[in-house]
């Protein structure tokens, strides 16, 4: 029996308690095994020799110092999954990236130590060049560290690897092992045999990643290896590959050479059950000590910072920042409508113009006849200057603002602010297209003058214009209202990833009464104008309810 089938029958049994994920990632890989998909075989001697060679030949760097390392149930069946399917022909192996998500201290930097070790020696590739990466050189010189002195503890090992001063040297192969930051200079002209990233959560933008990946075009079966917790950067690489290791899981995307392991909690309010720890902890009891985690989660009851990230960390949830308004199971809600086949009558406007040389936001919220959905149309404006800075990396705000101009989610004014008037367009625009008529518009009067205010009086009506001054007695009720709307996932934002990404930055600021008011993270290049705008539409969405359920 393999041990990728072990350890299946195991998971689904519930002798292993695991998560959706993991049983779907096996499923796959057991139906792999009994029933063959193309040219791709199962070559057990080949699934096997990485395990035998970390298990012979690498010693423990901590701890026990020179003791043999001996993988888990969970380590060997993924590397049998990893190296065990090639090409029938060639014997090439099949996967060529992997995505590992699991709790932390779960053995991700030894495993990771091991397998560049392997891949440098014993893997028979010539002139290999093994990559340990990070955005800082200090997180990427942890794991190359480790390697070093796994092989220093290893006399077999030793005999064949020599330290230089930047890289573990490898003479009979003219192999290597080295640490790379993304401020590193050269990295368009890697070779790359394997590619480590330990903790991709922790990468803000993709650029490192992409040119990683593209380093390995050249090699007969490269190996990008990603072993990586969940984060609290949102709107990242890891977003992106964690959204598209699911469609890979679900069917959604076929892609042959991508595999992935997702250890998590399937709901949040499981953080708290012992017997379910083990689903986003593989190595609960053996490698992690339970008594730590434990510990943590009694401290994370009583501290709501620390629970944030007990729950990202230990239980790989998403969340978006310790202090954040909305946890990230809050704000995230993937419904979708077509305006179009809506029949909205009537909508209430609203925008923020709180920085017009940065982002800015409008929206129209509509509501139906016996339907308690809010449901929010978008649009967000930005100066042409700005973008360029952001695509210069002139200002990183690590989002995809190019992206999401394509994707008609975002509008980009000439010049360096944004054209006020042009917001103005945009709700004539949606009103003329779609029928839909708008009797008010909330808006905080501090960002708008008399000449403005006036053309839009002159298109919407003398007495459309509310103003919604920013302060805790405007706001706190409202904003309490909106949260609780936002999680009972009343409020259909149309999957917005802008909306997602404001309504994700956003903290609060609370007074000894209990008020509340939006306020930015210390962090100044997390927008919120969207979900100002969003409570400035709910405060007048809130005012006007009464006479608004009337006319829809």
């Amino acid at each position: 029996m393999t041990y990728i089938e072990e350890y299946y029958n195991k998971i689904m049994s519930g002798e292993i308690i695991a998560c959706h994920r993991i049983k779907q990632v096996y499923t796959i890989l057991v139906d792999k095994l009994y029933n063959r998909k193309g040219n791709w075989v199962f070559d057990e001697e080949l699934a096997n020799r990485p395990i035998e060679f970390i298990e012979t030949f690498c010693k423990q760097a901590q701890g026990d110092l020179g003791a043999s390392l001996e993988l888990q149930l969970f380590q060997k069946a993924k590397h049998q999954a990893v190296f065990g399917f090639v090409d029938e022909e060639t014997k090439l192996r099949q996967y060529n990236e992997v995505l590992d998500i699991r709790g932390r201290k779960n053995g991700k930097t030894t495993e990771l130590a091991a397998d560049e070790i392997y891949m440098a020696v014993g893997d028979g590739e010539g002139s290999p060049e093994i990559y340990n990466v990070a955005t800082k050189y200090d997180q990427a010189h942890k794991g190359f560290n480790e390697c070093y002195k796994m092989i220093q503890q290893s006399p077999s090992l030793s005999k064949y690897v020599r330290k230089r001063k930047s890289d573990l040297y490898i003479p009979f192969n003219y192999g290597f092992i080295k640490a790379l930051s993304s401020n590193a200079n050269g990295l368009d002209g890697l070779n790359s045999h394997m590619v480590t990233i330990d903790e991709l959560a922790a990468i803000k933008n993709r650029d490192l990643y992409d040119l990683m990946k593209q380093s390995m075009s050249s090699r007969r079966q490269p190996l990008l290896n990603c072993i990586t917790t969940n984060g609290f950067v949102r709107n990242s690489i890891f977003d992106a590959q964690y959204e598209y290791a699911c469609k890979v899981l679900d069917g959604k995307i076929k892609d042959d050479r991508f595999l992935a392991f997702i250890y998590e909690l399937d709901d949040p309010d499981e953080w708290d059950k012992e017997e379910m720890w083990i689903k986003a902890n593989p190595g609960l009891g053996t490698i992690k000590k339970i008594e730590f985690l434990r510990d943590c989660v009694n401290k994370a009851k009583a501290d709501k910072a620390f629970k944030a990230t007990v729950m990202v960390k230990d239980f790989n949830i998403k969340e978006n920042s310790a202090s954040a308004w909305l946890r990230w199971d809050e704000l995230n809600n993937e419904n979708i409508f077509n305006i179009k086949d809506m029949g909205f009558r009537y909508g209430i406007g609203c925008f923020d113009l709180a920085e017009t040389t940065d982002l800015a936001a409008a929206k129209i919220l509509c509501m139906r006849h016996n339907d308690e959905n809010v449901y929010v149309i978008s649009m967000y404006f930005i100066p042409e200057e700005k973008l360029n800075q952001v695509e210069d990396n002139k200002e990183d705000d690590n989002v995809p603002y190019k992206l999401w101009e394509k994707q008609g989610l975002l509008r980009v004014c000439p010049g360096n602010k944004v054209n006020k008037y042009h917001m103005l367009e945009w709700f004539k625009e949606i009103s003329r297209n779609y029928d839909i008529y708008i009797p008010w518009i909330g808006y905080d009067p501090w960002h708008v003058d008399d000449s403005l205010l006036q053309a839009y009086k002159n298109e919407f009506g003398a007495d459309s214009m509310i103003k919604v001054r920013q302060g805790v007695y405007t706001l706190s009720s409202p904003m309490k209202e909106l949260k609780a709307d936002l999680c009972a996932h009343k409020v259909i934002y149309n999957n917005n990833p802008i909306d997602k990404w404001c309504l994700s930055n956003t903290e609060v600021n609370t007074d000894i009464n209990g008020n509340i008011q939006p306020i930015k993270g210390i962090d100044s290049r997390k927008r919120i104008d969207g979900a100002v705008a969003l409570i400035i539409g709910y405060v007048v969405l809130k005012d006007k309810m009464a006479e608004y359920e009337n006319i829809i």
